[in-house]
Order: C-alpha cells, then structure tokens, then sequence
C-alpha cells in the first residue's frame, strides 16, 4: 500500500469512528481522538487567528481548566473581551460571551453583572484593551470593587495592529513606534490594580502554568474586583525588537528571570527591560462588593423611621 492509499485509510478510519460515536456504538474509540477540553471551544472558529509562538494558546488553556476545577456553574460565566489578540477569547471559548468595543470590556461587564447578579463575569482581554484605551474603567471598577473577574493578558504592545507601544511598554523597550526605545515610563498593572482597590492581585508567566491556573481559580471564586495579570509571549510584535525572535526564546526568559516573591511589595514589582519578572500573589483580602454595599446602604436607608420605601 502506498502513502496515498495509507491516508487515504486513514481518513476513512477517522470518519467510521466519528459515525459510530455518533450512533453510540464506538463512544471510547472516538473520544480518544478528541482533546478533553474540545467540548470548551467553538470548534467553528479554529483553527485561530494567533502566530507561531504566541502565549495566548497556553493561557486558554490555563483558563479552561481553572473553568473546570473551579466547580462554578458553566451556564451562568459570561466572558467579556475587547479588541485585540486576547479579545478572541470571547469568539473561542464555548461560553456565553461577548466581543465588545475597544476599551469597553470592563463597563459592559459592570453592567452584566448588576443587571444579573447571580453570574460569573469574568473580563479576558489584553494591556491595551484594559489598561490604555480601558485605563479610566480600570481603575474605577476597582474602586467600586465590582464583582468581577479580570485577566489582563500584557504583552507590552499592541499585538494585532502592528506592535505599537502601549502603556505597558518598558523604558528602552523598540517597537514599532519607538524604533529608537521607548522614552515613556510604563504602569506596573498588578501595581495599579492593588492601589484601586482590587481585593485580590496575582502576576505569572505564561511559562508557569500551575501557578497561573491557581490564581485564576481563586480570582474566579473571590468575591469582588479580582485581577490576574499574565505576562505572555509576543514574537511578531514585541519579541523580534528585544532579541527574543520566538515565543520559545521568551519563555526561556521567564524561566530564567521569572522570581516568585509573593510577599513582595506590588508596587516595587514594576517590570524593566531584561530584568525579574516578579511573580506571585500580592494581594487577598475582604471587603464587601459594590453589590453588597449597596444592598446593605439601601437597607439602611429604607429601614429608617418615617420612610416608607418609595
């Protein structure tokens, strides 16, 4: 038989197996060509749209399976994303989700989330979308502490329109707009969400996945604003200018200057150009939601003597 003929076999095997699961009588040979997390993705949309290298990949994954071991009710998590690589997580992902407007995730998510308190909202979207054209809804659902979820996904440019620099951008880092190194200092995000109040703050590298998948697991079951921060790989848009020209060669880099220091202070954990990467869980804490602030505040205000509650 030659090659022709052999895949030709082969093709045919896979779609006799695919028939029998279907009419129940081969279930175990047919799940065994499937991936566990199959039944999580829109199998539609792949294969996806991210490069060769890319970390986006592996914190799905991370995601996923945090999804999975956290036990939440998956009919009631709604995924929120905005514009960018990150932001078609919302288009992957087998849940109800929501592509929005560039800066925009974190406002509609507010929204879904006091219209239906009972979900799990949870935002998955990129530095860009989160913290420069989002900044200002950032900061303020943090000091609310919304009882949401946020995974910033920083790659320290705009991944999918061409590399620019962002607000995450390290001093001297070359993108495309700062050919010469970029002149602008840079937020330290775990750093601003912990000054605005989130009440849980995590930072890990796409390379460490364990501790990744944790943090998400608690960040997903924290009542109030949680918020993980991945550093993540970007060859195409951000590696290729800091001599890192594959997702491997970065990933090398987060083993060898990723540092966990969870009792480091977060706002000396700022990330420099070829320097630690400090990683950990800065902040856990309680605080009542906004939810639970303003039930309670309302409570109060319609308990008193002489109201009658309209």
């Amino acid at each position: 038989m030659d090659s022709e003929d052999t895949q030709r076999a082969s093709r045919s095997e896979r779609v006799r197996r695919q028939e029998l699961h279907l009419d129940g009588r081969d279930d175990l040979a047919a799940r065994a060509e499937r991936h566990p997390m199959d039944e999580m993705l829109r199998e539609d949309r792949l294969p996806h749209i991210w490069c060769p290298g890319c970390g986006l990949g592996v914190t799905l994954t991370c995601f996923i399976s945090a999804l999975q071991k956290s036990g939440l009710d998956l009919d009631k998590v709604c995924v929120v994303s905005g514009i960018g690589c990150t932001g078609r997580v919302a288009g992957y992902i087998k849940l109800d989700s929501f592509h929005t407007t560039h800066g925009r995730a974190i406002p509609f998510a507010t929204g879904l989330k006091l219209a239906n308190p009972d979900l799990t909202v949870v935002v998955y979207s990129g530095d860009g979308d989160l913290v420069t054209i989002g900044g200002n809804h950032f900061i303020h659902a943090a000091r609310r502490n919304v009882d949401i979820t946020v995974i910033c996904v920083n790659n320290f440019n705009y991944g999918m329109t061409g590399g620019q620099a962002g607000a995450t951008t390290p001093v001297n880092a070359r993108t495309t707009t700062t050919p010469y190194g970029n002149f602008e200092y840079p937020f330290n995000v775990s750093s601003l969400a912990a000054a605005s109040g989130a009440v849980y703050v995590a930072r890990y590298t796409a390379l460490h996945v364990r501790r990744l998948e944790q943090a998400m697991v608690e960040a997903l079951l924290k009542p109030g604003f949680s918020f993980v921060e991945v550093i993540s790989p970007c060859p195409t848009g951000y590696g290729r200018f800091q001599q890192q020209q594959s997702g491997l060669e970065t990933m090398r880099y987060y083993r060898d200057r990723g540092r966990l220091r969870s009792e480091a202070d977060v706002h000396q954990a700022g990330i420099v150009l070829g320097g630690d990467i400090i990683e950990g869980k800065f902040v856990d804490l309680e605080r009542d939601t906004f939810g639970q602030a303003q039930e309670s505040g309302l409570k109060r205000a319609f308990d008193k003597p002489g109201r009658d509650g309209r």
